[in-house]
C-alpha cells in the first residue's frame, strides 16, 4: 500500500499537468489562431465561380466562356445515388459528426505519428472540412493549417446546415479538366445531365475529389476504374445499394471521353463580339466567374444557315479555280509506324469540316485514304475529276485522266463528308462575310466573319474594310433623286479623264465591259451597273454634297474618298455597315444601327444592362431628313459602344416593329427590344422607295437576276465588284430582311477574272434567303404619297403623251416631273438634269 501511494500521486500530478497543458494549448490557439479565423457568414451569400453563358433568342447556347467550368445545381435536385457516392468515398458519418469526425482525425494523427511527420497522410478531412478549406484556407500543408481547418469545421457547422454544406461541396470541388462540381463533370467526362448518369458513372465522378488531375478517367483511366470499383463496393457495405446494382455497375466499362461544351449554336464571331462587350462593362473577373448570361438577337436556324452557305460558297469558288496540290507530305517510315502516323494526323486541326487524311496508295483508278482515328477512305478518279491544277486565278489545267495525277502516297489532304460519300478538298483561299438583320430594329439575325473561327478569329463582317464597287452605287443615286434628277434623268455614258485628289493622280474610269451606251437614264444605268453615269452624276452634284450625303446612312465621313471615285465604291467599309446602310432603303428611310445584344442578366435573372432601340414610328409627325446631314454616330467600328447602357424610360414613346408595309409584325420572339426610341428619318420616303424600285429591276432585268430563283416580288438588291475582281458583293433585301455576303482574298489579291457580284456572291445571298423568307409574307411597299406615275419617252427620258408608241411608265418626285415632250413650253430645251 506504501507502494501505490507515490504512484497514485504521481499519475494525480500527471494529470493534471497535461490537464494544464492542454488548457495552456488551447489558450494559445484560443488567442493566436480563432481570432484569425475568418467569418462564414460568406457562405451563406456564396458566389460561386460561374462562367459567362451566350444565348441566341431562341434560348440555345452560343458559347460558354469562363474561368472554371461550373454549373450549380440545387442538392433536391441531384440524384440520391450521386450524393450516396460520394458520402459512401469522402465522409460516411457526415450527418452524424459535428465538422470533424474524431475517429477519422485520430487515425491519421497516428499515421502521421507514425510517418514520423514526413508528408501527408490520407483521411482525416470530413466534407465539411473541406468546404472550409476550399472556401477560406490555403492547401498548404501544416499542423497549424490543420487545426485552423478544424476550428472552421466546427463555425461551419454552426451557421449551415448539413444540407447546405454537402451543396456547396458537391458544387465547389474541383473534379478534373476545368469542371468544378458534380453537374460540369458529368458534362466534361459523358456529355450528360446528372439525371442521366448510371451508377457506375456516379461512382467515377466521386471517386475524382482525391486526386482529379491524375486519377480521372480520362488521364488515368486504371487507377479512376480501381476507385470506382471500391466506392461501389463501399456503397454496398453501407446498405445504399443492392447486390443486382453493385454487380450491374461492377461490370460497367469506362466510357468517359473529354465533352467541350455544349454549343448548341455555331456563332462564335457574335459571341466574340458580345464577350468583348461584357468584359467592357464590368471587367474581366466578374465577366467570367459572376454566371451572367447575355442573350443575342441571332437566329439560331438562320445563324447555321449562313454558316453552310459560306463554307459551301468558298469551297465551290475553290474547286473552280483547281486543285493546289497536298497540303503536307509524310515519310514512307511514318507511313509504317502506325502510331507515329496517327498522332501526325491528330496534330491537324478540322478546318470547316475538313478533315485530314494521309494517302496510304493509290492505282490508276482509285486511292486508298487514312484518317487520324484509323478509318480507312476509298476515292475514285470520277471523284477527283474536279482537281484540275491550279495554274492561276484565271486559268486550270487539263482534268486528270488517272488518281495519280492528282494524288500520291504520302500526300496529307483534306477529305469532306457529303451526303456520306466522301469527296477530296482543300482549305480555300478566298474568305467571305455575311450579315443579315432585319430593315425596321437592326437585329442581326446572322453573321459570319470567315470561313472557319478556329482557322482564323479575324471578324471580316466587322472588322475588314474592303471596297464595295457598285452596291455603293444605290447611296449616289438616292443623293442625286434628291438633289433634282429623275430616275429618267439622262446622263451620257461616255469616256471622261478625271484629276480625282483622293487617288492623286489622273483617272480615266470605264465600264466592266469596257463599251459605252451613251445618254443613258438612271433606272437603266443602275439595271446595268453602268460606272460612268455613275461618276458623272456625282461630278456633277459635288463632291462635298455627295460626301455630305452619304454620312446619313450611318457612314463616317472621313472614311468616304475625297474625289470622283466614290460614285464607284473606292471607300473602304465594312460588310456590316453595309447592311446598315441597306436597311435604310428597306425600311421606308430610317436609320437602325445594328444590334446583336438584347441583354445581359446576372445569376438570379435580374437584368443588368438591356439594349436600347430606335425604332421607325411612320404615324409620328415627319421630321425632314437633316440638310446637311448631321455627322454619323453609327459607324461599325463603334457599333458596339451604344448597344449596353443601364435600363431607363425611353425619353419618347414607341411604335410596336412594323413590318415593311407598315403593319405591326406579328412574328413571335423569346427576346425583343425593351425600351425602344424614335429613328432617325435620315431619307425621304418618296426617294427611299424610288431607290428601292431601282434596286427591284437590278433583280428582275438586270444584273442580279439570279435572285428571281427565290421567285418572290418584294427583292432589291444590287451586285458589287471591284478593280482586278478583288472584291464581289451582293447587297439586297426582301421581306423586311435585309442581308450583304462579301467574298474576297485577305491579301487582296484578284479572285480572277470571272468573277463578278452576280456569280461569286450572289448565289450565297440566294441560298441564305432561301432560308430566311421561308414562310415570310411578300412585303412590296405601295408607292408613299408624294410618288407619282408618268408615261416617259424612252429614248429622251421626257414626259410622253397618252398613245405615244414605246412610251413606258415611270416614276418620280410629285413635284419633279420632267418636261412633256415637245410641249409648247419646254421648246427645243434638253432635260435640265440631262449630262454629257
Amino acid at each position: 500500500m506504501v507502494r501505490i501511494k507515490p504512484l497514485i500521486v504521481f499519475s494525480i500530478r500527471l494529470f493534471f499537468l497535461l490537464f494544464a497543458l492542454a488548457a495552456i494549448g488551447v489558450l494559445v490557439i484560443w488567442l493566436t489562431i480563432v481570432p484569425s479565423l475568418p467569418s462564414v457568414e460568406s457562405l451563406k451569400d456564396i458566389q460561386l465561380q460561374v462562367p459567362l453563358r451566350i444565348y441566341s433568342a431562341d434560348d440555345r447556347l452560343m458559347a460558354e466562356i469562363g474561368e472554371q467550368r461550373r454549373r450549380p445545381v440545387a442538392l433536391d435536385d441531384m440524384p440520391e445515388n450521386l450524393k450516396l457516392a460520394f458520402l459512401s468515398a469522402e465522409d460516411d458519418r457526415f450527418y452524424q459528426h459535428p465538422g470533424v469526425d474524431w475517429r477519422g482525425t485520430l487515425r491519421a494523427v497516428w499515421l502521421y505519428s507514425l510517418s514520423m511527420g514526413q508528408g501527408r497522410v490520407p483521411g482525416g478531412s470530413t466534407i465539411t472540412q473541406q468546404v472550409a478549406r476550399r472556401f477560406f484556407l490555403s492547401t498548404d500543408y501544416s499542423v497549424t493549417r490543420k487545426l485552423r481547418e478544424m476550428l472552421l469545421a466546427f463555425k461551419v457547422e454552426s451557421e449551415l446546415s448539413k444540407d447546405e454544406i454537402l451543396e456547396l461541396y458537391l458544387n465547389k470541388e474541383f473534379l478534373g479538366h476545368r469542371a468544378y462540381g458534380v453537374a460540369a463533370a458529368a458534362q466534361v467526362y459523358y456529355g450528360k445531365r446528372l439525371d442521366d448518369l448510371t451508377l457506375a458513372e456516379m461512382a467515377t465522378i466521386a471517386g475524382l475529389p482525391k486526386a482529379p488531375s491524375r486519377d480521372n478517367p480520362i488521364s488515368g483511366p486504371e487507377r479512376a476504374m480501381g476507385r470506382r470499383n471500391w466506392i461501389l463496393d463501399r456503397m454496398l457495405e453501407l446498405g445504399h445499394i443492392s447486390e443486382s446494382e453493385h454487380g450491374e455497375a461492377i461490370t460497367q466499362p469506362n466510357t468517359a471521353r473529354y465533352h467541350g461544351p455544349v454549343v448548341e449554336i455555331d456563332s462564335p464571331w457574335v459571341a466574340e463580339m458580345v464577350r468583348q462587350d461584357v468584359v467592357d462593362l464590368v471587367g474581366s473577373e466578374a465577366a467570367y466567374n459572376n454566371g451572367l448570361v447575355a442573350h443575342t438577337t441571332i437566329r439560331s436556324e438562320l445563324q447555321e444557315k449562313a454558316n453552310r452557305v459560306v463554307r459551301d460558297g468558298l469551297m465551290d469558288y475553290d474547286r473552280r479555280h483547281g486543285w493546289r496540290g497536298p497540303e503536307d507530305r509524310v515519310s514512307e517510315e511514318t507511313l509504317e509506324d502506325a502510331e507515329a502516323l496517327s498522332e501526325r494526323l491528330e496534330a491537324i486541326r478540322p478546318i470547316a469540316g475538313l478533315l485530314p487524311a494521309v494517302v496510304t496508295s493509290t492505282d490508276e483508278t482509285t486511292a486508298s485514304l487514312q484518317l487520324a482515328d484509323g478509318t480507312s477512305i476509298e476515292l475514285s478518279l470520277e471523284s477527283l475529276s474536279w482537281a484540275r491544277p491550279f495554274v492561276s486565278s484565271n486559268a486550270v489545267g487539263a482534268a486528270p485522266q488517272a488518281v495519280g495525277d492528282v494524288l500520291s502516297v504520302g500526300d496529307i489532304v483534306r477529305l469532306k463528308k457529303v451526303d456520306e460519300e466522301w469527296r477530296l478538298a482543300q482549305i480555300p483561299q478566298a474568305e467571305a462575310a455575311l450579315v443579315s438583320m432585319r430593315a425596321e430594329t437592326g437585329e442581326l439575325l446572322a453573321l459570319v466573319g470567315g470561313l472557319d473561327f478556329a482557322h482564323s478569329q479575324f471578324n471580316r463582317a466587322t472588322q475588314s474594310r474592303r471596297q464595295p464597287g457598285s452596291s455603293f452605287k444605290p447611296f449616289i443615286y438616292s443623293a442625286a433623286l434628291d438633289h433634282g434628277y429623275t430616275p429618267a434623268s439622262r446622263v451620257n455614258d461616255a469616256p471622261v479623264v478625271i484629276d480625282d485628289p483622293s487617288m492623286e493622280r489622273e483617272w480615266k474610269p470605264t465600264n466592266f465591259s469596257h463599251r459605252f451606251f451613251g445618254p443613258t437614264r438612271l433606272r437603266e444605268a443602275m439595271v446595268n451597273s453602268r460606272n460612268l453615269v455613275s461618276v458623272r452624276l456625282l461630278m456633277d452634284m459635288g463632291i462635298e454634297y455627295g460626301r455630305d450625303y452619304v454620312t446619313r446612312f450611318g457612314f463616317e465621313r472621313d472614311e468616304l474618298p475625297n474625289g470622283p471615285s466614290m460614285a464607284l465604291g473606292s471607300a473602304s467599309i465594312t460588310p456590316l455597315s453595309l447592311t446598315a446602310g441597306y436597311a435604310t432603303f428597306a425600311n421606308g428611310g430610317y436609320r437602325v444601327e445594328p444590334h446583336y445584344l438584347y441583354s445581359i442578366s446576372d445569376t438570379d435573372g435580374d437584368t443588368l444592362y438591356e439594349t436600347e432601340w430606335a425604332l421607325p414610328c411612320r404615324d409620328c409627325p415627319e421630321i425632314p431628313p437633316p440638310n446637311p446631314p448631321a455627322e454619323s454616330t453609327a459607324s461599325d467600328e463603334t457599333a458596339r459602344e451604344p448597344m449596353l447602357r443601364r435600363p431607363e424610360l425611353a425619353d419618347t414613346e414607341s411604335d410596336s416593329a412594323r413590318d415593311e408595309s407598315g403593319q405591326a409584325d406579328t412574328e413571335q420572339r423569346l427576346m425583343g427590344p425593351p425600351r425602344p426610341r424614335r429613328a432617325e428619318q435620315v431619307l425621304r420616303p418618296q426617294t427611299a422607295w424610288l431607290i428601292d424600285s431601282m434596286m427591284s429591276d437590278v433583280i428582275r432585268r438586270g444584273t442580279g437576276r439570279r435572285a428571281l430563283a427565290l421567285e418572290r416580288d418584294d427583292l432589291s438588291g444590287k451586285t458589287g465588284t471591284t478593280n482586278d475582281q478583288r472584291d464581289t458583293w451582293f447587297a439586297g433585301y426582301g421581306g423586311g430582311i435585309v442581308s450583304v455576303v462579301w467574298v474576297g482574298m485577305d491579301d487582296n489579291e484578284s479572285l480572277g477574272q470571272q468573277e463578278q457580284g452576280g456569280r461569286t456572291a450572289l448565289p450565297l445571298w440566294v441560298d441564305f434567303m432561301e432560308t430566311a423568307l421561308d414562310g415570310r409574307p411578300e412585303t412590296r411597299r405601295s408607292a408613299p404619297v408624294g410618288v407619282t406615275r408618268a408615261l416617259i419617252d424612252p429614248e429622251t427620258g421626257l414626259r410622253a403623251r397618252p398613245g405615244t408608241p414605246d412610251a413606258i411608265q415611270e416614276w418620280f418626285h410629285a413635284d419633279n416631273l420632267p418636261p412633256l415632250e415637245n410641249s409648247d413650253d419646254s421648246g427645243e430645251q434638253a432635260d435640265p438634269y440631262e449630262i454629257y
